[in-house]
Order: C-alpha cells, then sequence, then structure tokens
C-alpha cells in the first residue's frame, strides 16, 4: 500500500533539509509497510537516490548475526546461558554467556585490541582475534550495566563457525539472505555503490575513507546492502518468515536484555536495538562504519519500518529515520483488520464466553479465531488457546505463559476460570 501525496512531501522535505543541514553527499530514506518498500526518496547527488544502489550497513550486520545464533538455538545446538567456555574452550573471558553477548550485557569491552581502529585497518582471522584475548577485556562485570561491545559480536561470530562447521558469510548467505531474496547484500561491494567519505568541518571538502575487509570481525559491521535489500530486512523484522526464524523467536529477540541506564528510553534485546518514542517502541539498529550511516527501524504492531543511508560518517541518520517514521505512524495508522462475522464457538467454548467477575473487576470472555480471548477495560487482552479438556494457555498480556483451568460443578457446568490461581466467577460478589 502506498502512501498518500502529503505524506510523501513531508518526507522528501525532511530528507532534503537534512542532507543539506547536514552535509552529505547523500541520502537515501525507504519507508516499509505490509511487507514492502512503500516509499523510496532521497536527496544529494553523489551518488543520486536509487535503492539499488550498495551502501555499507554497519552494524546492523550484528542483527543478522544474531538471527544466526537464535536459529542454531531453535535447532539445539546451543543454548543462550552456555557460557562462552562451551564453544570456545581456553579463551580468558568464556565465563559471559551466549546472552549476554548478544545484549550486550557480559562488560566486554567496546573494541578488540587493533594495530589501529578494526573499522579502518583491514582484521585478521579468527585464531588471532582469540589469541589477543586476555581477561582485561571484562571491563565491567556482567550485567552491571548496559556497555556495547562490538568485541561480543566478533566473538558470537567466531562461536557460529565453531558450532556450524562453516564461514560466517556462508552460514548467513545460505540461511538468511538466500531465502530472503537479499540478493544485493554482500561481503564486500558490488557496482553500483556509493563511495563512503568524511567531511571535512570547517571547509566542507569530502574525504574518501577506506573499503576494509574486517576479518574475523565481520559478523559486527562487514555487510553491504542496498535500500530494497533493508527493507526486506524490516519487513522480516515486522512479520519474519518460518522458514529463517520463527515468529515466537524473533519475538524473544525484542525483549530487554538490558536499557539505557540514563533515561530508559532504549535499550538492548537479543540483537536488536529497541527505541522508544512516545507510547510506541520501535525495534531494529543503527549501523556505521567509516563513511557510511545506516539505520533500520520497525513498528511490529503496524507492520511498518523505516530504511536508510547515508555516505558521510557522523549524519545524523537515525533523527531523520525517526522523524520520517513518525510521520508516516501519525497521518497514516494502520487501518484495522475488516471484521468478518465469526463460526460459532464449540459448545463447551460457549459455556465459558461472557462476564467473569474477580475481586469485583468485570472481565469479559470472548471467542475470536479460535482463541479464548479474556479482556478488562484498558488492559492488553489475554489469549488463550486449548491444551486439552479444561486447560488452556495464554500468549498475551499480563498472563502470559499462564494457564487457565475451567472449575465444574457436579453437574458439569463451568462455575470458575481458575487463572493461575486467580479465580474467576459469575458472580460479582463473590470474590475468588
Amino acid at each position: 500500500m502506498g502512501l498518500l501525496p502529503e505524506t510523501t512531501r513531508r518526507i522528501d522535505l525532511l530528507a532534503a533539509e537534512a542532507q543539506a543541514r547536514g552535509r552529505t553527499p547523500s541520502v537515501v530514506l525507504g519507508v516499509v509497510r505490509d511487507g514492502g518498500l512503500a516509499y523510496a526518496t532521497g536527496a544529494g547527488d553523489q551518488p543520486a537516490p536509487d535503492p539499488g544502489t550498495q551502501y555499507r550497513i554497519g552494524s546492523i550486520t550484528k542483527t543478522m548475526t544474531a538471527t544466526l545464533v537464535m536459529r542454531l538455538r531453535d535447532e539445539g545446538r546451543l543454548a543462550l546461558d552456555d557460557l562462552l567456555y562451551r564453544h570456545l574452550p581456553g579463551t580468558p573471558v568464556g565465563s559471559v554467556t551466549i546472552r549476554q553477548l548478544m545484549g550486550h550485557a557480559s562488560g566486554l569491552q567496546r573494541e578488540p585490541d587493533s594495530a589501529g581502529w578494526w573499522e579502518r585497518t583491514n582484521g585478521t582471522d579468527i585464531d588471532a582475534l582469540l589469541a589477543g584475548l586476555t581477561p582485561e577485556k571484562l571491563a565491567h562485570p556482567p550485567h552491571r550495566t548496559y556497555h556495547y561491545s562490538n568485541l561480543a559480536y566478533g566473538l558470537l561470530g567466531a562461536v557460529l563457525e565453531r558450532v556450524a562447521g562453516k564461514p560466517w558469510i556462508e552460514l548467513l548467505t545460505e540461511q538468511v539472505l538466500a531465502p530472503l531474496s537479499m540478493l544485493r547484500t554482500t561481503y564486500h561491494p558490488h557496482e553500483p555503490f556509493a563511495p563512503g567519505y568524511v567531511v571535512h568541518p570547517l571547509h566542507g571538502t569530502a574525504h574518501e575513507e577506506p573499503r576494509t575487509d574486517t576479518g574475523a570481525m565481520a559478523p559486527a559491521g562487514q555487510l553491504w546492502s542496498t535500500l530494497t535489500d533493508l527493507a526486506r530486512w524490516a519487513a522480516f523484522l515486522a512479520e519474519p518468515v518460518p522458514e529463517v526464524l520463527a515468529p515466537e523467536t524473533l519475538a524473544e529477540m525484542c525483549v530487554p536484555v538490558a536499557v539505557e541506564p540514563e533515561n530508559w528510553s532504549g535499550g538492548h534485546g537479543l540483537g536488536l536495538e529497541l527505541y522508544r518514542r512516545g507510547e510506541r517502541v520501535l525495534v531494529g539498529h543503527g549501523g556505521s562504519m567509516p563513511g557510511y550511516v545506516a539505520v533500520v527501524a520497525v513498528h511490529r504492531p503496524s507492520r511498518t519500518g523505516i530504511v536508510g543511508y547515508a555516505n558521510a560518517y557522523g549524519f545524523p541518520l537515525g533523527q531523520l529515520a525517526f522523524d520520517a517514521l513518525v510521520e508516516v505512524l501519525d497521518r497514516e495508522p494502520a487501518p484495522p483488520a475488516p471484521w468478518r462475522p465469526a463460526a460459532p464457538p464449540p459448545p463447551q467454548v460457549a459455556e465459558l464466553c461472557g462476564r467473569w467477575w474477580w475481586m469485583g473487576l468485570a472481565h469479559d470472555a470472548t471467542w475470536e479465531g479460535g482463541e479464548l480471548v479474556i479482556t478488562r477495560a484498558g488492559r492488553e487482552p489475554w489469549r488463550f488457546t486449548p491444551e486439552g479438556a479444561d486447560r488452556w494457555r495464554c500468549h498475551s498480556g499480563s498472563n502470559d505463559g499462564e494457564t487457565l483451568l475451567v472449575r465444574r460443578d457436579p453437574a458439569g457446568g463451568a462455575v470458575a476460570l481458575d487463572i493461575a490461581t486467580f479465580v474467576f466467577t459469575k458472580d460479582a460478589g463473590q470474590l475468588g
């Protein structure tokens, strides 16, 4: 579904103003809705905006590395609470877990030791990366604070290679990029691609940056991609393809592992950054490499996202992207799904529908699409699926994961709903 002309004009203006004010040779921006690229725009002419031009995506690479980790977890080949020792025997930082590494809660220092900044120099292999580790690389006790670590993702890449027995990029291409038709997301750049620059702060000249092969640190930030491909990735983050990752696994990745301690406006899940903008929570990641910045952010409930690139280091792309996404969400909220007449509930369910009371509070039970849905005004509904005779399991809201047991009288009639030991009855005066 496309966007209204008024919305696209506003996004065009935001991009043009940001490109001029932020002094980047080019910026491209795309709006993702309902599984596809709904609108693309940009500003600048070095190169001219084109959804097929490659830019470097930087740390957005981490979201794809994390997806591989979760695939291996789902296959039973590793566990999130495995200590690093299990997969990289002998490493002096092996006391941290896979989960802590993914969520930047391991306390590991931010960068690997190197003769220069790893992003601007060609990298070493895995053996050299591991050989450079010392106990002092643990800068903080695990989970003491949120501490972003590129090194953590280099180590996760090493775990992937040891467990899967093949190079990280080969694994990623086979299991993620190819199934999602992200054929222009590559390890090295392929024409057409945008050169990356640092713009001089005083006289505005542009200095082209090197395009490095980061070696063992590639899982932290090596990849190149296009607006079209990154839109496919945003669509996947909004609604995953089960053949690549189970929807419940992606939902798990969106649960905070650590939050920014200063203001709690953002945090980190399992490989995904979390951003609060007003009453909305967005998921995605920013990215930067010398000469480039990139962003992907998704509002999962509405399946709406924003993707973008600029080819000047330090350009405030994140602010532009969030402003554009909020414009879309505010101006064009996702329409509700159309109501359609439903099939009647089975007899054993029909008697559960109606009003139930707990501690003087009314809760209404309805039958929707094969689920028993219990709602209370102002609260997220509880959605239950059957697990057996008179036994249901909740998978939303404050009772997520809890069980509902139907209590019956001697005649077999349903007289109460026992939800995690809270008893709901038909009698408003009975307080459970």
